[in-house]
């Protein structure tokens, strides 16, 4: 089965270069690592062109981690693509793991909570006393950016100072993600989180000597902001606040939300996330759905209760 770590080894250069996260590479490399050391211990050995349905689904089964629903569909995903890999280098005829399939996963039982404004001011708070002018407002930006535009993750990391037009007030997204950049604009309070931090910004990246540095997000060492910095800050934050937070995406769910039950329309929230289709937007409208509200207020049982409460 050393074919099998050839192979992995350039199913994972192509993979990289799709400009995907390294975690999201690190993860997808260890559960297809994860797959080969179950192949290599099956007795007798198996070569690759015998890998077949039979065993897929064997080694699925017995998988004691692989308790729910969404796991097993994304590690089946996982194992499609390195299928397809097999098959374009002539060593699978086909790829069984196309026509296999997982369990169904409802879209909204996976839905991050949202953040209630309560837990979100509590956080602001916090990220407004933490030490240092520089970091107290870099933190403010950062949770202003992340609620107030539902930006992901990687989006927000990989931002430039180009990508910001003062004038015009707006932020041009990159389409690494969906394959179409947008341009999409702040919030007043956004703005002026950023018109506050990029002064020293501009201190900083002096005092460490690194004015050429491009990212909006900067350390303090003057260097840009990785993602896992950016999540280990946020939680920090969430933690000294006592907010509970499982995520960082609960910005991105609370910013849809919240645009839903302020009255904006399914589609302007679509292009505010940057889905590359509706029904992925679509799914917030369980969450909040003014429409549905507004609706159930003229239930006629509305009317017959304030009839009852006139005559008693």
């Amino acid at each position: 089965m050393r074919r099998w770590d050839r192979l992995l080894d350039g199913y994972m250069e192509e993979y990289r270069s799709r400009g995907l996260s390294e975690a999201s590479v690190a993860y997808t490399e260890s559960r297809l690592e994860r797959w080969g050391r179950w192949l290599k211990r099956r007795r007798p050995r198996v070569s690759i062109e015998q890998v077949g349905a039979e065993l897929i689904t064997n080694y699925i089964a017995s998988c004691g981690s692989f308790r729910s629903k969404a796991t097993v569909y994304a590690t089946m995903s996982t194992m499609r693509g390195f299928g397809d890999h097999l098959v374009r280098h002539g060593l699978w005829q086909r790829n069984p793991l196309r026509w296999m399939k997982g369990p169904k996963v409802s879209p909204y039982s996976r839905m991050p909570k949202r953040i209630d404004r309560t837990h979100m001011e509590a956080m602001w708070r916090e990220a407004a006393s933490r030490h240092g002018d520089y970091s107290a407002h870099l933190w403010v930006t950062i949770l202003s950016m992340l609620y107030g535009t539902g930006l992901r993750r990687g989006e927000l990391e990989r931002l430039n100072v180009d990508a910001l037009d003062r004038e015009e007030g707006t932020l041009r997204i990159d389409g690494r993600k969906t394959g179409r950049e947008r341009c999409l604009p702040l919030p007043e309070t956004v703005l002026r989180c950023l018109e506050a931090y990029l002064p020293l910004r501009h201190n900083q990246l002096e005092q460490c000597g690194c004015l050429e540095e491009s990212a909006l997000l900067i350390s303090r060492n003057g260097r840009r902001l990785s993602g896992t910095a950016i999540s280990n800050g946020v939680r920090a934050i969430s933690r000294r606040a006592q907010v509970p937070m499982h995520s960082l995406h609960q910005f991105r769910h609370t910013c849809a939300s919240d645009l839903l039950e302020a009255g904006v329309h399914l589609a302007e929230v679509q292009r505010v996330l940057g889905h590359s289709v509706i029904q992925t937007t679509v799914r917030y409208v369980h969450i909040a759905d003014p429409q549905r509200r507004a609706a159930m207020e003229l239930h006629p049982i509305n009317a017959l209760l304030a009839q009852q409460e006139v005559t008693a």
